[in-house]
């Protein structure tokens, strides 16, 4: 009888436990390689391309499983030698902001190591209502020589953005268009690891080590704290305050800087609103999570997850994550295409709400 009771006792437990989640494949392209992904409100999707031979956009929505060039073809059609100011010359992340816009980062060359476009390196502003640009924010003035403008994180009227070729912070002021560097060339924005992925050392077409700096960055949900770190790790943080204050010489700034979290090499980053945040792994392909206060745990370990790029996180408490593999792309795979096509998108379902800065 008791024995019958334990049984009983432990079915009901199973049967009440929280079901495992698991991957959801969302989306997937033969042709694209997809490497950033937010949804609107409304439940538009919108992906950042990373192409692989002309005429692919850099810029996509995502519509009843087929994708169309976004805001429109012309934005999307930059050729080498032409102005970058009104075209996306290398669309390197997006995501729908605050206000309910879509944001691109446009780092300006077309590819890494390349040279800047005239007006290439800017911050796009989309009205997703109207679907057109209703502003471009030149970063001409911040980003030259080898910079390479990465991410973008916003925090009130101010947007934070990362350089991962000429190491640095850009803190950008959203109203009057002022942006100033920090922290260049600090030990927290400089990779100093080898950037890891599958197993292997990522070389560029001529063998070369592929060096990511400042790439990664999140802004807690009270807006207190801005994460960021090198593509190879580890990650740190620094009070949003003392980036916001211009008066700070950079020996004061740097003082303000901690060490958070001894991340891997990574290849994307979300935040939720407790303040967990989500890391790829691309070494082990694991998407991981660092607590409030920098424990590092598994949330999910799945060969699929093949060097996952920049995640999000919806109004459902869904993280996206787009499965790009960019480590087996030519440019950082000693010049070897092994993408194992489709190039897909998945979802898991945390229950957790987005931070919305």
């Amino acid at each position: 009888m008791l024995r019958t009771i334990v049984v009983l006792f432990l079915a009901s437990s199973v049967a009440m436990a929280k079901p495992v989640n698991k991957l959801v494949p969302e989306f997937a392209s033969d042709e694209l390689v997809m490497n950033g992904v937010t949804t609107s409100l409304d439940g538009r999707r919108f992906v950042v391309v990373q192409p692989q031979k002309p005429g692919q956009p850099e810029i996509a929505e995502i519509t009843a499983g087929k994708v169309r060039p976004y805001p429109d073809a012309t934005w999307n059609d930059w050729r080498e030698g032409q102005d970058g100011r009104r075209a996306f010359v290398g669309a390197n992340s997006l995501r729908v902001g605050p206000d309910g816009a879509l944001w691109i980062v446009d780092r300006g060359a077309p590819g890494i190591g390349k040279p800047l476009a005239e007006g290439g390196p800017k911050l796009v502003r989309i009205d997703l209502a109207a679907n057109r640009v209703t502003r471009v924010y030149d970063l001409t003035s911040v980003a030259r020589g080898a910079s390479f403008v990465d991410d973008v994180r916003f925090n009130g009227g101010v947007a934070y953005l990362t350089d991962a070729g000429r190491p640095a912070l850009i803190v950008l002021d959203l109203s009057s268009g002022q942006a100033r560097r920090v922290l260049e060339n600090h030990s927290s924005t400089v990779a100093v690891r080898p950037l890891i992925a599958e197993g292997r050392e990522l070389l560029d077409s001529d063998g070369r080590p592929v060096v990511v700096h400042a790439d990664q960055l999140e802004v807690s949900g009270d807006g207190r704290w801005l994460y960021y770190q090198p593509c190879s790790g580890p990650m740190f943080r620094i009070g949003t305050r003392f980036l916001d204050d211009a008066s700070l010489d950079e020996a004061t700034l740097s003082g303000h800087v901690e060490r958070f979290a001894d991340t891997p090499s990574t290849g994307g980053t979300a935040i939720d609103a407790a303040g967990t945040i989500y890391v790829s792994d691309t070494d082990r392909s694991r998407i991981l999570t660092v607590s409030a206060t920098g424990k590092v745990s598994t949330l999910i370990a799945d060969p699929r997850l093949a060097w996952v790029d920049a995640m999000w996180i919806d109004d459902e408490g869904r993280l996206w994550m787009p499965a790009a593999q960019l480590n087996r792309t030519r440019g950082l795979n000693q010049g070897k295409d092994a993408v194992d096509w489709p190039i897909r998108l998945y979802s898991i379902a945390l229950g957790v709400k987005p931070v919305r800065r």
